[in-house]
Parts: C-alpha cells; structure tokens; sequence
C-alpha cells in the first residue's frame, strides 16, 4: 500500500526525503538542488514548502495531462516495446530549459501559487484513481512525464507500488537532476528511466540549472543503471546550441563506455520554442548523420527521430476526458484541510516580503 497519507480530498504530504535544522530551516534532498527553505519558502521547483518547519509537497496528487500512447513515443525502444502506458505529469521541474515545450506544465508557477494559496482547481486524483483508470484503458504501464518526476516523488512512488500490484510497469522520464537518496526510495518500484543527457558541456547545462553539472547528471544516470533499473538516454539536438557532431560523438562514447555498447540512445530534433524560437529546427541531415556516427564507434542501438522533439503534452485531451469525476469533484477547490495550513502556511516565495520574513 502507499507509504503517504491518503484522504478523500487535495491533502498536503510531507516530502519523502527532508533534513529538518535546529533553527526551523528544511533541506530538500530530492534533487541536487538540496534546497534549504525557511518558512514559506518553496524550493526552485515551486512544488515543495517549508511550513513551520517541516516541508510538504503541494502538488501530490495534482494531475497536468494525461495521454495513452506507445511506450516507443517516450521514446523507449528496448523495454517491452509493442507495449502501451498511459503518461502522466503534474507541475514543477528542477532545470529551466530555454526551448520547453512544456513550459506551463514543467515550470508551472502559476498553477502552484494557486495551489499553495488554496485556490486552485486542478484535477486531484487518488493514486487508486490512476491506476483504475490505465486499467480501463488497457495500458500496459505508467510513464511520468511531461513535468520532472523527481519533484512529485511522494505521488510517484505511491502509484508506482499500487502499479507494480497491478501488474503494470513504471515509466520515469528526467532529466536525471536527482540526488542518489532518491534513486534509491524508487528503484525497486521503477522500471524504465527515459533519461536526457542534454550536452556535455558545462556550460550548456549551467545555462539551464546554474548549480548543476555534467558530471553530476552521468553520475545519477550511472547509478539509475546499477540499481538495475532499464536506461535509455535521448539528446535534442539544438542548432548553435548543442550541435557539435565531436561533442554529439562524446555523448555517443560516454553511453558506450559507461552503460554499455548496447544501450539505447535516441537522438531528436529540435522545434522552435519559448526563448529559443529564433533558431532552426534541426536537420534531418544533421540527426541522421549523428546517429550514424555513434554507430560507426560502437553503439549498437542508435534511433534517428526526425518527428519528435520532446515528450510534449500539447496536444492532450483535458485531463477530464480520462477521469470519471463528476462535475461538483473536477471543480473542486484544492484546499489542504490539514491544521498545518493555516493563513501562514499559503506563503510562498514572492510574498516573502509582504509577511515581513524579509527585510524591507
């Protein structure tokens, strides 16, 4: 059964992996951020605050988007891949990629003011509701997506296990941001991570997460594969940006030498977004060639995709479509009935300073 506190309604769950200071500030260790947060405060990814000591993830149940499709569209081509899996994602992610396609959803600081304020009406759906419906649905796993999984740890691992006495695998999509602790707590329950190895230039991975390195990504990627979970590694191939066919050939040498000749690597193209609309997309030339080249030093399953980018959810059907809740519960406000939010506890970041925990 789930570790987490269940209820009926929108509930706040204390996070799973937390180091509580004698003065009252909290550390998240779930990624390597290891955000220290006073009261009120929320961590990068918005998802987790601190509230009079302890730190509680807003977004625990809190559903985004949902989509059934194949596995292969993940993509992931070497774990059961005639399978299908429903993808779910909520909000908040722990990188600030200037070309997201999920920017609303991975970001999502709007929609996590609401919810720490105590006035958002997202779908809330019981860990139990999730695996109902992929049932009815006929899937054959679950893959969290569309947002950074390692940020909605607690939700994670509470549909991971009803998921693994279902029957169903578990898909974990990332960009491998995350602290060992947390590889550990999920392994046994995790079966695929889809991981991005986004460069391998400091700089480049600096640009989007300023205290993150390269050697630390490798480093969890590695230690996902020893803990026996299935690794399968993408690179978006970003023109001016990342597309240096050596530095693409290294990413090639590092997955040979280090998971193996034969674990998967996909490489994508990239579509204009956000802060990166100005640039191209990428050349098919370009893709192909890549692939080619990491073939040629060794790495036996290379996937050219010249149609994808990322796991976008642009496109989903609304999250209602896939959930039998009816009218009264899919408007419902998600207001956490726990005593530990009271009107102090709806303080978050930017409103530090109007309650007087900053100085003026």
């Amino acid at each position: 059964m789930p570790d987490s506190h269940q209820s009926d309604g929108y509930q706040l769950v204390e996070t799973r992996l937390q180091q509580t200071l004698d003065n009252g500030d909290v550390v998240c260790n779930l990624c390597l951020w290891r955000c220290r947060l006073r009261h009120g405060q929320r961590g990068f990814c918005q998802a987790h605050v601190n509230r009079n000591g302890r730190l509680y993830n807003l977004s625990y149940g809190i559903i985004s988007a949902i989509e059934v499709e194949s596995i292969r569209n993940k993509p992931v081509y070497h774990y059961r891949p005639d399978s299908r899996v429903m993808s779910i994602g909520s909000y908040g992610c722990n990188f600030r990629c200037k070309g997201c396609h999920n920017l609303e959803i991975s970001w999502g600081v709007d929609a996590l003011d609401r919810l720490a304020r105590g006035q958002s009406t997202d779908a809330w759906v019981r860990p139990e509701q999730i695996i109902e419906t992929a049932l009815k649905h006929g899937v054959d796993g679950i893959a969290f997506t569309y947002s950074e999984p390692a940020v909605w740890l607690e939700y994670v691992l509470d549909v991971s296990k009803l998921a693994q006495a279902a029957g169903l695998f578990t898909v974990y999509v990332s960009n491998s941001f995350v602290t060992d602790e947390a590889l550990e707590v999920m392994a046994p329950y995790i079966d695929v991570l889809c991981s991005d190895i986004k460069s391998l230039s400091a700089a480049f991975y600096h640009d989007i997460c300023p205290v993150s390195t390269v050697e630390q990504v490798l480093g969890s990627i590695s230690k996902a594969a020893e803990l026996g979970i299935h690794v399968e590694t993408r690179t978006n191939v970003i023109p001016t940006r990342n597309d240096d066919p050596a530095e693409l050939l290294r990413i090639a040498e590092w997955i040979r030498d280090n998971l193996g000749a034969d674990s998967p690597w996909h490489v994508t193209r990239f579509f204009p977004a956000y802060k990166l609309s100005h640039l191209p997309a990428t050349d098919t030339n370009l893709v192909e060639q890549v692939a080619a080249a990491a073939r040629d030093i060794g790495l036996e399953h290379v996937y050219a995709h010249t149609d994808i980018s990322c796991d976008c959810a642009t496109e989903n059907a609304p999250v209602s479509d896939w959930l039998e809740l009816d009218a009264e519960a899919l408007d419902a406000v998600n207001r956490c009935s726990a005593s530990c939010c009271g009107d102090e506890g709806i303080l978050v970041k930017k409103f530090e300073r109007e309650a007087g925990l900053l100085p003026d």
